[in-house]
């Protein structure tokens, strides 16, 4: 009975997504669309996806296939009948010109010819310039006078014999964005979902599969939007390549703007004294400066006092005058190194310019995403199911700006009196804007008013750890908060749980934790770094009783079919010590149970790697001769790139011809040569699952091989 009650749970799981899919379309009928449509319709159509979500959610905002599907080929149709491709620009232009009039989907930006006292638009993609705008019409639209804006746009063409006169009139415009939107009946549908199927609606309207993802990391991914609902928030986010950093300011919302860090002026972001107009700051609701990071990268040096002085007091000088804004500023850049070794040798903003690698600007951020944390982008990852349609997410988020919701937690909390001012307002705003995101009608139980509390306590305090590793006249802050009853809950940041011996450290100096209780960022407990079984002899050779170095050269271990007792740990653990370079040549690294082998082979390399030190392994193997499966066997191996950079590990993959490569070889740059008979595969295949084998290699049974060691003198010697 407790078995097939079992099952049907599994069979409610499985019916879960579906049954959250019909009610997300119940409740929010007409505002959500089906999230993998986009692909569907964009082609070669370089828009935003607010842009084309824009158009989806006019005709396929609903669950009927056949409403669907029609409305696809509408979308389609609109996009091949208005949408300007860069290569067509003189075929639309001469359609123009023979219809006097045509509609067009286009980035379209204004400037001021005071010289004629006119507007004048140009056309990003149309390559059209000098085309006359009424005053009415950027009244209206203000941000065209900034960055531009995408809309579908009257164009008319009329020749005058006048040479200085352009033929091109903008006739109409309207920007592509929802009009309106009830925000009471977002408020109250709110209530129809359980706090669960509430986040995991919100990751599918990013465009995430949500059973990807656990809770802790649906949450950093919503953190992402704050900037879209909280006024002049502050945020960074720094981490590996290919986490989507970027795309939430880019292709989510038509309220922000995604700017590379190395082009903006202070003109072009606050304000040109030349004739008065207003930056970036002035029209947009988040600023994101992409790829922030980068130790060579020159920056103003004016332009970071005045950044400065807008992101702690909200305001910039315009000669004698002093203007305010409400844009959120937000910096995303790459890592080159683990969390670890910039723990051990520098710090968590190691990778910035040195004019932002500074204690009184990273003192004005309010909260550090870490990046670190966010998985690589995947094909997999993506939803197919439905979420809110951007614009109308957008316009919801934008609407919550005007709204404070700081002080909910103090109904149940209070901070710790040791938490200065700037602290508590980079918790307050990172609080405020999760309530909104996610409790937008008020509702929230106490531990899931503490849940998120817990994480903008973390997101302060990562920035200001890192700051007292930069300035040394900071002191420590004591973060975290007390219930009602008076008991003491400290927050530690997720990594200051995973190496306490390094985080607290800065060049064999500690640092005080503030009084912190080592209790998870979430409220769970966390130890180090994983242990090791290993048998008695594995210790002895680790721990240097019998070393490697000490073995006699061409030295062989034999195995046959049916034998257990072999592992990875027991043929390359030892042979790894001290390797900072390793090269694996291995031909048949290509269906998943040989994937499963590489990484188990890193994984014994792993748990022998200090914590913040860094290694490289080249991978050479054989590309799959199938195309389906090449294409699968590439994308497992940028996977486990990816997935191993956390251990420290860099790992290069050279995919060869079979003629190149023959044999199965282990080579460390410690002068060890490991010969494999049958590479990485020696295991027999087994399709049990619940066998002790799956989990340790010492109970699978073999293949027969050998594995022969071998190294230079001179190279023992010199180990």
């Amino acid at each position: 009975m407790d078995v097939e009650a079992g099952l049907a749970t599994d069979r409610a799981k499985g019916n879960s997504v579906e049954s959250l899919d019909q009610k997300i379309n119940g409740v929010f009928a007409g505002s959500v669309v089906r999230k993998d449509l986009v692909k569907t319709v964009k082609g070669n159509a370089i828009v935003p996806s607010y842009v084309l979500e824009y158009l989806l959610g006019q005709y396929c905002a609903t669950d009927d296939e056949a409403t669907i599907q029609g409305g696809i080929g509408s979308v389609r149709r609109i996009l091949a009948d208005h949408y300007v491709h860069r290569n067509e620009s003189e075929l639309v232009r001469s359609t123009i010109r023979e219809r006097g009039r045509h509609k067009v989907i286009d980035k379209i930006s204004v400037t001021l010819n005071d010289k004629d006292d006119v507007y004048e638009a140009s056309f990003s993609n149309l390559k059209l310039s000098k085309v006359l705008v009424d005053a009415g019409t950027v009244k209206q639209h203000p941000k065209l006078l900034v960055s531009g804006v995408w809309c579908l746009a009257d164009v008319e063409y009329e020749h005058s014999p006048d040479k200085g006169q352009s033929p091109w009139i903008l006739a109409s415009l309207k920007p592509i964005q929802l009009s309106s939107f009830d925000l009471d009946a977002y408020l109250s549908n709110r209530a129809e979902f359980t706090t669960s199927d509430w986040i995991d609606l919100l990751i599918q309207s990013i465009g995430f599969n949500p059973e990807m993802f656990d809770r802790r990391a649906k949450l950093i991914q919503l953190i992402r939007l704050i900037p879209y609902c909280e006024r002049n928030f502050n945020l960074v986010e720094l981490g590996p390549k290919g986490t989507g950093k970027s795309h939430i300011y880019s292709e989510f919302s038509p309220h922000g703007m995604l700017i590379s860090g190395g082009e903006i002026t202070v003109p072009k972001l606050f304000v040109n004294n030349a004739n008065g107009r207003l930056g970036l700051v002035g029209y947009w609701d988040a600023v994101a400066f992409d790829e922030f990071a980068g130790k060579t990268k020159k920056s103003d040096k004016a332009l970071v006092d005045i950044m400065k002085n807008y992101m702690a007091n909200k305001t910039f000088s315009r000669g004698v005058e002093t203007l305010g804004a409400e844009a959120s500023m937000v910096f995303v850049g790459n890592t080159q190194h683990t969390v670890p070794h910039m723990l051990k040798h520098s710090d968590l903003f190691d990778e910035l310019p040195p004019s932002y690698h500074d204690a009184a600007f990273l003192d004005r951020l309010h909260h550090y995403i870490p990046g670190w944390e966010v998985d690589i982008i995947r094909g997999e990852m993506f939803s197919d199911g439905y979420g809110f349609v951007v614009d109308y997410i957008a316009e919801i988020l934008k609407s919550q700006r005007v709204h404070d919701y700081s002080d909910r937690y103090t109904e149940f909390f209070s901070l710790s009196t040791d938490i200065s001012t700037r602290d508590r307002d980079g918790i307050h705003k990172t609080f405020s804007g999760l309530m909104k995101i996610l409790y937008p009608h008020g509702v929230a139980s106490v531990d899931e008013i503490e849940e998120i509390l817990r994480l903008a306590i973390e997101g302060r305090k990562r920035i200001k750890d890192q700051i007292l590793r930069i300035d040394k006249t900071m002191s420590a802050v004591k973060f975290g908060y007390e219930t009602l009853d008076g008991e003491w809950r400290g927050v530690a940041t997720a990594e200051e749980l995973q190496y306490p011996s390094i985080y607290n450290r800065m060049g064999g100096v500690p640092v005080s934790d503030g009084g912190n209780t080592q209790q998870g960022a979430l409220g769970t407990d966390n130890g180090g770094s994983p242990s090791t079984s290993l048998t008695p002899s594995e210790q002895e050779a680790v721990s240097g009783g019998s070393r490697p170095s000490s073995q006699p050269l061409g030295q062989t271990l034999t195995f046959q079919n049916g034998e257990t007792g072999a592992s990875y740990e027991r043929i390359f653990g030892p042979y790894l010590d001290g390797a900072t370079s390793v090269i694996l040549e291995d031909p048949y690294l290509r269906t998943p149970h040989q994937m499963r082998n590489l990484v188990d082979f890193i994984a014994t390399w792993a748990r022998r790697i200090q914590p913040g030190d860094e290694v490289k392994l080249f991978v050479k193997t054989v590309q799959d001769d199938d195309p389906g499966y090449a294409q699968r066997q590439l994308g497992d191996l940028v996977q486990i790139k990816g997935s191993v950079e956390a251990a420290g590990i860099k790992m290069d993959v050279q995919l060869l011809e079979p003629a190149e490569l023959h044999d199965r070889w282990v080579r460390t740059d410690t002068g060890w040569d490991i010969s494999l008979g049958r590479g990485l595969d020696m295991f027999e295949r087994s399709e049990k699952l619940l066998y002790l084998g799956q989990s340790l290699q010492e109970f699978r049974k073999v293949k027969s091989f050998n594995v022969i060691y071998q190294r230079s003198s001179q190279q023992a010697a010199a180990t």
